[in-house]
């Protein structure tokens, strides 16, 4: 077994920590210095590629803002987000599963009535109803559950990206009645490039990867009682389902639209966990 590299400075800045009042905090951070110091010695790392790291981390701070945060597209793009989320929302086969919240949510949005558009300005796409039930994993219907969604317009932007959007568009807020029925009208979803004009497209680029997304709505519900859901539905036959650039399919969350003569009809139930 090979010898490892300076050990005691490992454990030195471990032992500095001693006296850090938060457990928890301690806990993570010495298993971060290992696994960090770990990653050195295995690889070797030259003073020029921790240079890069470090410019490449500056880059990602510099290009972030209130309409842009490159740290999550990193977290997403490494499965980093993914595997938290799994971590922590184990709930059973009979709730409907969470995935990735990503970086595009701007907040809660002003409430609209059952079933209205959350169109701000026409568009292209198709036009599409979606419905459902929002309801306990029991199957029980939820009155008042909070149901937040978003997603991007055909051009593959959503409004935080593109100046010509309307703020708001394509984003809603709704409450469910007594039946936890909820309804609203928008267009057929696409598929879209995360930005990729940043350090983390060039990362991606650098490791033979694309930047793309398959089709999907974005979903956050909330209910006295129960697990905050954060989800999105996806839209099968897309072609990058098998190669989400943020990994955050799950088949569990594939809708098939239902073609009619005025566009299309998505139909998706939602089981919520019990908790806080």
């Amino acid at each position: 077994m090979t010898t490892p590299i300076f050990p005691e400075l490992t454990e030195a800045v471990i032992a500095a920590m001693a006296d850090a009042p938060d457990p928890r905090l301690r806990q993570i951070m010495t298993s971060l210095i290992r696994h960090v110091h770990a990653v050195v010695r295995e690889t070797r790392l030259t003073e020029a590629e921790w240079g890069q790291a470090i410019a490449f981390l500056t880059a990602a701070g510099q290009i972030s803002n209130d309409r842009r945060q490159e740290f999550i597209l990193l977290s997403d793009t490494l499965g980093v987000s993914m595997l938290v989320d799994a971590i922590n929302h184990d709930d059973g086969p009979e709730v409907t599963p969470s995935t990735v919240f990503g970086p595009f949510y701007s907040g809660l949005q002003p409430g609209l009535a059952m079933g209205a558009s959350i169109l701000m300005r026409p568009e292209a796409g198709t036009p599409t109803l979606v419905s459902g039930i929002i309801a306990g994993h029991d199957g029980m219907p939820i009155a008042g559950a909070l149901i937040e969604v978003w997603q991007t317009a055909p051009n593959q932007l959503y409004d935080v990206q593109d100046p010509d959007q309307p703020e708001g568009h394509l984003r809603g807020t709704f409450r469910t009645g007594v039946d936890g029925a909820y309804s609203f009208q928008t267009v057929l979803p696409v598929s879209y490039p995360i930005p990729d004009d940043g350090p983390v497209g060039k990362m991606l680029g650098a490791l033979g990867r694309h930047p793309n997304r398959p089709a999907h709505i974005h979903f956050m519900i909330s209910a006295p009682g129960h697990r905050r859901l954060v989800t999105h539905i996806f839209i099968a036959g897309d072609a990058y389902l098998e190669g989400d650039a943020v990994f955050g399919v799950k088949p569990g969350l594939i809708v098939a639209p239902e073609k009619t003569a005025e566009g299309a009809v998505i139909h998706y139930d939602f089981r919520l966990a019990q908790g806080a």
